[in-house]
């Protein structure tokens, strides 16, 4: 296992102060860079891990924030601050700038060779990303098949892969349809797993508190939605030698 260095980082995005979680793999040198995005509650360990287990396959990983360093275990919170969220591309594109910013002035990270994930709000922010034209290898999105304003997806400049739980009742069929729609009038290449039985965030481990209906932990799809996720990196944006 390589050595992994991580810090926190303070930016500013959303009228906020926001807190993302920075993971620098071993050695000097620059390597391609991910940018990770959290589901609605927020950034949490769960995310932080990720960010450090892509850098120890050689990525410069960011973490990065949506609520001001607070994670919102009431469901009616987290809806309260994501919903708006989530009907304005403009705020979702400011949280996104913001936090890309920070991972491309990194001076390990290739500014060059970005990418951009995320689970839920934050896939939604990657996605957005990618609709305001932004130079980005890669896109992935789990439970986060938000639809666009008209054309945008047009200006999409790379592959985007999405995932979701075939019993996701906040992501159904018909959310899905026009998704795949959008991407593929789009001219995006575009790929869409939907994971057999699995609910909305069935990425994400267990968690303590109060869970939104249809929300639930399916342990063997997460770790093929993590496959995924990375072999997507690897064809890419991969790790030099």
């Amino acid at each position: 296992m390589t050595t992994v260095t991580t810090r926190t980082v303070a930016y500013p995005a959303d009228n906020l102060t926001m807190i993302g979680h920075l993971a620098l793999p071993a050695g000097t040198g620059r390597r391609p860079a991910v940018l990770i995005g959290p589901e609605g509650m927020g950034l949490s360990d769960v995310e932080r891990r990720r960010a450090e287990a892509l850098a120890e396959l050689g990525y410069v990983a960011l973490a990065f924030d949506l609520h001001g360093g607070r994670y919102l275990a009431d469901p009616e919170d987290m809806l309260a601050r994501c919903l708006p969220l989530l009907a304005d591309p403009d705020r979702m594109r400011g949280i996104g700038h913001a936090a890309l910013d920070v991972l491309r002035a990194e001076p390990r990270a290739d500014p060059d060779r970005t990418a951009a994930i995320g689970y839920g709000t934050g896939g939604a922010v990657a996605l957005e990303l990618g609709r305001d034209g932004v130079d980005l290898r890669a896109i992935a999105t789990v439970n986060g098949l938000i639809t666009g304003r008209p054309g945008e997806a047009a200006r999409i400049r790379c592959p985007v892969w999405a995932g979701v739980g075939s019993e996701d009742p906040i992501m159904p069929p018909a959310q899905r349809d026009a998704f795949t729609a959008e991407m593929q009038a789009a001219g995006v290449d575009w790929r869409l797993v939907v994971y057999g039985g699995a609910l909305h965030a069935f990425h994400h481990p267990p968690v303590a508190h109060t869970a939104p209906p249809g929300v639930g932990h399916h342990p063997r799809h997460a770790q093929r939605a993590w496959r995924d996720i990375v072999a997507l990196l690897a064809e890419c944006v991969p790790v030099p030698d």
